[in-house]
């Protein structure tokens, strides 16, 4: 056998060894890492700009439209409610504090007050993906509550936050005028979540809220105050109720929400 021969012969082999260790060097990689169980959605804030706010926001001590604390009415009275709102509604589903049933909102997790009109939610019935009043219609629900404003609230004016907020409200009772329908506050946000500066704090949602309880004044709906349950002394949300993102509760929050639905209820 001549030396050329042999260092071909050496190569060749050299080379069925690369490949071959390339071939089962896969069975060693790590395995990805899972994501999340929950992963809230993410909060829309782009609107079509308005004016900017200078009113002050609304008293809503003394108003006749807003629920006053009661004896406590028990799950009964939360088991008769449907949730319609945004990603701060969708927890309610996503950590299983109440069934999925009872939860309404898009398949995205989120509902935004701008696109309310247009807006479809997935109908938990059918798994049909419907606009909400064909949905109000087809189950008339003895109770609704609206938590929803807060994608957008630091882009909406006054006018535009209550045209679309009543506007909502008027439709659901033009197809189910015998429905309750309780206006939620929106919930604040962590001192965590105002440093990231992007509009949205606890200022303009408080002022927001005014703006709602004024549209339950105007409409016959009742509004409740659950975010006063959720604040620090510093009027923030409660680290202990944040799901850690600065804005979305955990399941903590959202029992303390219901803790309070049920001792200021709408009877």
């Amino acid at each position: 056998m001549n030396k050329k021969f042999k260092n071909s012969l050496v190569i060749l082999m050299l080379s069925a060894i690369v490949c071959l260790l390339c071939a089962c060097g896969g069975k060693d990689d790590p395995e990805p890492t899972p994501e999340p169980s929950y992963n809230p959605p993410s909060v829309n804030t782009q609107a079509p700009q308005g004016p900017e706010e200078t009113s002050s926001p609304a008293d809503p001590s003394g108003s006749s439209a807003q629920l006053g604390e009661t004896a406590d009415a028990g799950d009964d009275y939360i088991s008769r409610m449907v949730f319609i709102g945004d990603s701060t509604t969708y927890g309610l589903k996503a950590y299983d504090v109440l069934p999925a049933s009872q939860i309404w909102t898009p398949t995205s997790g989120t509902l935004a007050l701008f696109n309310q009109s247009v807006a479809t939610i997935l109908y938990p019935p059918t798994g049909e993906e419907i606009p909400i009043t064909d949905a109000v219609g087809r189950a008339k629900p003895e109770y609704i509550v609206l938590t929803i404003g807060v994608n957008g609230v630091s882009m909406m004016d006054e006018e535009s936050f209550k045209s679309q907020y009543t506007a909502l409200v008027e439709r659901i009772k033009s197809v189910s005028p015998d429905t309750k329908i309780i206006c939620n506050s929106i919930y604040p946000v962590e001192a965590s979540y105002e440093a990231k500066d992007n509009g949205i704090n606890n200022e303009v949602i408080t002022r927001a809220n005014g703006w709602i309880l004024s549209v339950a004044e105007q409409t016959g709906a009742k509004y409740t105050d659950s975010a006063s349950v959720l604040k620090g002394s510093d009027g923030k949300l409660v680290h202990e109720y944040g799901n850690g993102d600065g804005i979305h509760l955990n399941a903590s929050g959202f029992e303390r929400v219901l803790g309070y639905l049920k001792t200021h209820a709408y009877l």
